[in-house]
């Protein structure tokens, strides 16, 4: 299984990245958690031969903006898009003209689908639990092929980022904010807050995403958070877009 980081900031593209996307390559599925800019290169990596599923924590633009580049692509097996109680209706206005082009004249088959807060059986098993953010926000946690993908943003702490990322074999949640800083009108995770998730989970890996554009400036500024807090979580990834990791 590959996983690679399309997209790493937060809010923002600049050039350290695009907004936030991840892609992840199974034996018989792609799967991307969020459409950020960065989605525009999944291309990149793909065949475009298996089906893909596409899992979209909540409709902050930083998080659907790629949406947009979504003709671009032939997902000959079509593609599936998954996200929150109401989120259909969102996608139906934004992912539609004037806009962009509708979902139903796309040059592959695309559905989308809203799924409950839970347990949901698809062609691998999907949980999906709230996350704590001013919008309305999921976690989700992916089992498929022996492994397990948690991916929690935008969120502060809360039980259920934990209770998703629950002996994951890989867990990506965010990095907005720099070291001991806190935002509690408009929460986001520091990377202790970050560290503190997975060690409660017993997390094996940690990846670090959704860098706060206006905070992260340059990538020197992630890999310091890198070489500073992987002492702490040896597992830790402070992720740049392009990064592919083997789980």
């Amino acid at each position: 299984m590959k996983v690679t980081f399309l997209g790493t900031n937060g809010w923002f593209d600049t050039a350290t990245g695009n907004t936030v996307s991840v892609l992840v390559q199974t034996e018989e599925y792609d799967i991307i958690f969020d459409a950020g800019n960065g989605i525009a290169k999944a291309d990149q990596y793909i065949s475009q031969e298996k089906p893909v599923y596409l899992f979209l924590s909540h409709f902050h633009i930083d998080h659907i903006a790629g949406l947009h580049t979504l003709v671009k692509f032939r997902f000959h097996k079509g593609l599936k898009i998954y996200t929150l109680p109401g989120g259909c209706a969102l996608l139906a206005t934004f992912v539609n003209e004037p806009f962009t082009v509708p979902l139903d004249k796309l040059p592959f088959p695309a559905q989308a689908h809203e799924l409950s807060e839970g347990v949901h059986q698809l062609p691998f098993t999907v949980e999906c639990r709230p996350l704590v953010h001013p919008a309305p926000c999921y976690g989700y946690r992916v089992e498929i092929d022996g492994k397990v993908i948690a991916f929690c943003t935008d969120t502060g702490v809360c039980d259920n980022a934990a209770l998703l990322a629950r002996n994951a074999d890989l867990f990506i949640t965010e990095c907005a904010l720099k070291p001991g800083e806190e935002s509690p009108g408009w929460p986001h995770l520091n990377p202790q807050d970050a560290i503190g998730i997975a060690e409660r989970a017993h997390a094996k890996r940690l990846a670090l995403v959704h860098f706060g554009a206006e905070v992260y400036k340059t990538l020197d500024e992630r890999a310091a958070v890198q070489e500073e807090f992987g002492k702490m979580f040896p597992g830790l990834i402070a992720a740049t877009d392009g990064l592919t990791v083997e789980i």
